[in-house]
């Protein structure tokens, strides 16, 4: 008779808990070279960059454990990936440094939170059209997306294993093909380093360490970085992040949601962290059958996501020492196969709709052409450009 209860509770325990574990190494692995490439772009040095990767990883893992015990709902967050893509296609055309961009962090933290405090903010957001959006989504990820080929051309017996090893991953356990993508990238690192050693500054030391770095104002920064990397946190995470909750049965809290990742953006920022926000895609597999039958008890997946994310924050240094020495592109190249599925449903959903398709494509092309006025990126200008083309072409109601 004792058994039975025993069993039950383990099945129901379990089965989150493994979910969670899950949920994180995959959310983790997926993306986190898109986000150290992001902040190399706008001036981190690696000691500044495994100190933000430790900051996101750090803040929102303790953000999921806080949502999930205080609402009992299986809301787990996540680092804006989209956001650190269009860090790193800013490349060359950022000039204000690594400061300033810290400054519209701490910008994007205080959106965040005024988002969830003015209902009016979210509603402007909201009105943005949301093909626009994703067109500027896509041409930020166009160059990432094409990382996998230029590599291949670059250094074809780096690369095609991890090619190989994606493609066919994909084919037969798609929820792991990135991070087995990554160990085979990690495991052709690991030759390159036996033929041709390690230099003595290729990193930032073996273990997590945080690098603070004062704010710095700089009007161009705000409106290059801030602006867009807010609205695409908005469109691309936090708004998906509510939908994919809503179609497993789960109401979000909002406003909790929205004080929670912003304050920790805010915190984070100093110390590299670009933004943190609601998991979208990830965010599937705490909240669905994986995390067991028992709908009422999937919050433990969010809890054990939390769990596992601070246990992998603490891996920041070695993952940045290790993109440091890497072969040239690489890593890009994983990145670039992260990002592949998001950059697909941006562009289709960009041009789907023939009362948006001229605006979408313009918006598309600026933001991929890399564009910069007066120090201000090409992501800005896309909106600008996509939302004037829009306001012109549309014809009027009768």
């Amino acid at each position: 008779m004792t058994d039975r209860p025993t069993t039950e509770i383990r099945t129901s325990t379990g089965e989150p808990i493994v979910a969670g574990v899950v949920t994180a190494l995959v959310g983790f692995t997926s993306s986190f070279v898109v986000v150290v490439a992001g902040l190399r772009a706008v001036g981190a040095d690696p000691a500044q960059a495994a100190s933000g990767l430790l900051a996101l990883t750090f803040t929102f893992g303790l953000g999921t454990i806080a949502l999930c015990l205080r609402h009992r709902v299986p809301i787990t967050l996540a680092w804006s990936t989209p956001g650190a893509a269009l860090l790193a296609a800013m490349g060359a055309s950022y000039h204000a440094g690594w400061a300033a961009a810290v400054c519209a962090f701490v910008v994007v933290g205080v959106l965040i939170v005024a988002t969830g405090l003015i209902p009016a903010l979210g509603e402007l957001i909201g009105r943005i059209p949301t093909p626009i959006a994703q067109a500027m989504l896509a041409g930020v990820l166009l160059t990432l997306c094409l990382a996998p080929v230029r590599s291949l051309g670059a250094q074809p017996l780096a690369t095609l294993p991890v090619l190989i090893v994606w493609l066919v991953a994909t084919r037969w356990a798609s929820r792991w093909a990135l991070p087995l993508a990554l160990v085979a990238a990690l495991a052709v690192i690991g030759l390159h380093l036996a033929q041709h050693g390690i230099g003595a500054d290729a990193g930032t030391g073996w273990w997590p360490r945080i690098s603070w770095t004062t704010p710095s104002l700089e009007v161009s920064a705000i409106i290059g970085i801030a602006v867009p990397l807010y609205i695409v946190t908005m469109a691309s995470q936090n708004v998906p992040g509510v939908a994919v909750l809503k179609s497993f049965g789960y109401h979000t809290p909002w406003r909790a949601s929205m004080l929670v990742t912003g304050v920790g953006s805010v915190v984070g920022a100093p110390f590299g962290g670009h933004a943190i926000n609601l998991a979208a895609l990830s965010a599937a597999l705490a909240a669905g059958e994986e995390a067991g039958q028992d709908r009422s008890r999937r919050w433990i997946a969010g809890v054990s996501a939390g769990a596992s994310y601070l246990v992998l924050a603490a891996l920041s240094g070695v993952l940045v020492t290790i993109a440091t020495v890497a072969p040239n592109g690489l890593l890009e190249s994983v990145a670039g196969l992260a990002l592949l599925g998001t950059f697909s449903q941006s562009l289709l959903g960009a041009l789907q709709h023939d009362e948006y398709r001229l605006p979408a494509a313009l918006t598309f092309v600026t933001a991929a052409s890399g564009i910069s006025f007066w120090g201000i990126g090409g992501a800005f200008w896309a909106l600008v450009v996509g939302l004037a083309a829009h306001a012109a072409l549309r014809t009027p109601r009768r």
